[in-house]
C-alpha cells in the first residue's frame, strides 16, 4: 500500500507554490509514495488581495481537517510574518482541534519549508516557531539536516533554506526561487519521502 504524503502550503505571490511543486517532484522520484499537494483556505477577501497584488490561486485543491488525517507524512509550507508562519496557515493549523482532540496525527512524520523577504527575516525563526504546532499534535519534526550536502554551504550566493528545511527568499516579490534553492527542495522531497516509508514500515 502507498505511502500518503501531503503537500500543504499557503501562497500569496507563488514563492512557497514553487518550492512545494519541486518538493513534490522529490517525493514523486520515490517508489513505492503517492504525493499530493493542498493548500490552505485563503482568510483574505479578494478586494484586500487585489490591493496587496496578490495574483489569483492555483488550482490546487483547498485542505481540510479531515483531509489532513488521511495523509501518512505531510510537509508544510508557508510564508514568514515577522519570522513566524503566515495567518492564514496559522488559521488552518487553529481548525485542527478535532484532530489533536482524537490524537489523529501523533507519530506521524512532519517537514516544513518556507519563503522569507530577507536574509534577516526568519530563515530559521519561521521553522522553529513552527515546530509548536507539530508537537502539540505529537507529530514527529523531520529537518533535512546538512543531508543537502555542498549546497547547504554555499556562501557565495545568497540562498534560502537550512537544515530546518528549503526555503527561498522574496525580497520584493520579483525574486524567485534559485536552481539551487528548488534543488534543495526537490532532495526534501525525496529526503522525506524515504523517511515517511521506514515510519510506516515500507522501506
Amino acid at each position: 500500500m502507498a505511502v500518503k504524503i501531503y503537500i500543504i502550503y499557503y501562497s500569496m505571490y507563488g514563492h512557497v507554490a514553487r518550492l512545494a511543486e519541486e518538493i513534490k517532484k522529490g517525493a514523486d522520484s520515490v517508489e513505492g509514495v503517492e504525493v499530493k499537494l493542498w493548500q490552505v483556505p485563503e482568510t483574505l477577501p479578494e478586494e484586500v488581495l487585489g490591493k496587496m497584488g496578490a495574483p489569483p490561486k492555483s488550482d490546487v485543491p483547498i485542505i481540510t481537517p479531515s483531509d489532513l488525517a488521511e495523509a501518512d507524512g505531510v510537509l508544510l509550507g508557508f510564508p514568514t510574518r515577522f519570522g513566524m508562519m503566515a495567518a492564514q496557515f496559522k488559521a488552518f493549523m487553529d481548525s485542527t482541534g478535532g484532530l489533536w482532540g482524537t490524537q489523529q496525527l501523533a507519530g506521524k512524520p512532519a517537514g516544513i519549508f518556507y519563503s522569507t523577504a530577507s536574509q534577516g527575516g526568519g530563515q530559521e525563526t519561521t521553522a522553529l516557531t513552527a515546530i509548536t504546532q507539530l508537537v502539540h499534535h505529537g507529530m514527529i519534526f523531520v529537518p533535512i539536516g546538512y543531508t543537502f550536502g555542498a549546497g547547504m554551504f554555499e556562501i557565495e550566493n545568497v540562498k534560502g533554506g537550512s537544515p530546518y528545511g528549503a526555503g527561498t527568499y522574496a525580497g520584493d516579490g520579483t525574486r524567485q526561487p534559485t536552481e539551487l534553492e528548488l534543488g534543495q527542495a526537490f532532495h526534501q522531497g525525496k529526503y522525506f519521502s524515504g523517511i515517511a516509508k521506514k515510519f510506516k514500515g515500507t522501506a
